[in-house]
């Protein structure tokens, strides 16, 4: 297995994992969210003052563009 392919295994892994752990975030203060809920989290007052939220929130936006980048350049080579 290449380099290449095992960092995006392993990014993919991070996404999922950072997935996971929002969801279990945001339903400490909206029980019955989904994942699609959180991922429009500004729908839902009481997160708006929840930094902690935003903070792993905006960890797997980055997460999510690194793998989009990664994925953009192989369709550009």
């Amino acid at each position: 297995m290449s380099l290449e392919v095992q960092a995006t295994d392993l990014l993919e892994e991070m996404i999922v994992q950072q997935r996971r752990k929002v969801l279990e975030l945001g339903r400490r203060w909206v029980p019955h969210a989904t994942d699609e809920d959180l991922r429009n989290a500004e729908d839902f007052a009481i997160l708006k003052d929840k930094p902690i939220f935003h903070f792993e929130d905006g960890i797997l936006a980055g997460l999510i563009a690194a793998q989009m980048a990664l994925a953009a350049r192989d369709r550009a080579v």
